[in-house]
């Protein structure tokens, strides 16, 4: 069963942030040049929200806001839903089943480490049953 701390060790440490008082602008822009779908909202080393594709198209959009004048502080998540390292692939997957959820912080006590996606879950779990058809192929043909 892989762990989240493998994951992040396999994918990689990198964190894309931005504070809240930037513009709902200022974050699609540095998603749309990163190629992300989420930024976590930092204030300084303190983790208070997250802010997702989702929330600019049902908070700014559908609500007639414009992105260059409302602050990320307004439409982000607050509560945010964040895993620890230890935690498993499986345990992630199905905290975002239930919460419907792409994207989940990984916070070693009070600390971001990582991040996860969906991506990288599905990604982990293709791999182990890789590696486990592998095995069987290996024993059967042995």
């Amino acid at each position: 069963m892989t762990t989240v701390r493998q994951l992040l060790k396999q994918k990689g440490p990198l964190i894309w942030s931005i504070g809240p008082d930037a513009t709902v602008f200022d974050a699609i822009a540095k998603m749309a040049e990163k190629d992300i779908g989420s930024l976590l909202v930092m204030d300084g080393e303190e983790l208070v929200g997250i802010i997702t594709e989702r929330h600019y198209a049902r908070k700014v959009v559908l609500k007639g806001k414009t992105s260059p004048k409302t602050r990320i502080r307004e439409i982000m998540e607050k509560k945010v839903l964040f895993v620890r390292p230890d935690q498993s692939v499986e345990q992630c997957m199905a905290i975002m089943g239930q919460k419907r959820l792409r994207h989940l912080p990984v916070l070693e006590g009070k600390k971001v480490v990582g991040v996860v996606s969906i991506g990288d879950l599905l990604g982990s779990v293709i791999s182990d049953h890789k590696f486990t058809i592998d095995q069987l192929e290996q024993y059967i043909h042995g």
